[in-house]
């Protein structure tokens, strides 16, 4: 008996990741410097700390770079967050890609503005 609750157990564990889980959208448009939103945008500094929510979003700690790709526009009065790549001196922490506030950093240097209104299907 004790078998077939492993079993299921199993099942239920294997369907359930395979559905994944259901995420409220940030915003229904972004500004990209071009269509695909693959431009840098420009260069920021982390004023502090960020503890990300959920897998759309970066850590991020004071003094580290951000390369802006993208910014949301707010919507609904939820917060406003730009999209974005973290480097830092750790090799792990390379091309980390997401969202973080866009109230915790400072933008140091402009590359392209953000002109491309695109959707975020």
């Amino acid at each position: 008996m004790a078998r077939i609750w492993i079993l299921l157990l199993g099942g239920l564990v294997a369907l359930c990741a395979g559905h994944g889980v259901f995420m409220d959208k940030l915003s229904s448009k972004k500004l990209c410097a071009d269509e695909e939103c693959v431009y840098t945008i420009s260069l920021a500094k982390a004023q502090e700390d960020y503890n990300a929510p959920d897998c759309r979003f970066i850590n991020i700690k004071k003094g580290q770079q951000i390369y802006v790709y993208s910014k949301l526009v707010k919507e609904n009065g939820a917060g406003e967050f730009w999209a974005g790549s973290v480097y830092s001196d750790h090799q792990d922490e390379m091309g980390i890609v997401g969202y973080f506030p866009s109230n915790l950093v400072k933008e140091q240097r402009v590359y392209q503005e953000a002109t491309k209104e695109v959707s975020t299907t």
